[in-house]
This record gives C-alpha cells, structure tokens and sequence, in this order.
C-alpha cells in the first residue's frame, strides 16, 4: 500500500489534478466583487491553458520536430 506522499506525489503529476485546482481556485473568485472575479477567472484560466502547453500529453513523444530544409 502506498504511503499518502506517494499517492499525493503521483496524483500532483497529473494534469487534471493541476487543473481541477486551479479551477476550484478560480471558483472561488465568484465571491468577490466584479473586478476581482474577473482577473481571478482571467489568471486561472491562463493558468491552465500554460499547464496545457508545457504538459506533455500521455503518448506523446519527446522528439525534436524534424528540421526540413
């Protein structure tokens, strides 16, 4: 059985848990007033959209894109 740093290490290196976090996080901005909603939404949406870009996706390799001249 593993230990709760391994189950949390291994579920910090999935992207859904990166972010459902992020996402709960920018939930939580509805609370606030307009602007403050706004630029929390606008962050955590950046946010995930960087995760998404620097990830690498299961199955993907890490070749270098090929060079034609």
């Amino acid at each position: 059985m593993k230990s709760f740093i391994e189950w949390l290490l291994a579920r910090l290196a999935e992207n859904s848990t990166w972010r459902g976090l992020i996402l709960t996080a920018t939930a939580a901005g509805i609370i606030l007033d307009e602007q403050q909603a706004t630029a929390i939404t606008a962050v955590g949406l950046g946010l995930v959209g960087l995760i998404n870009v620097f990830r690498k996706a299961p199955g993907s390799s890490d070749a270098k894109p090929s060079q034609n001249k």
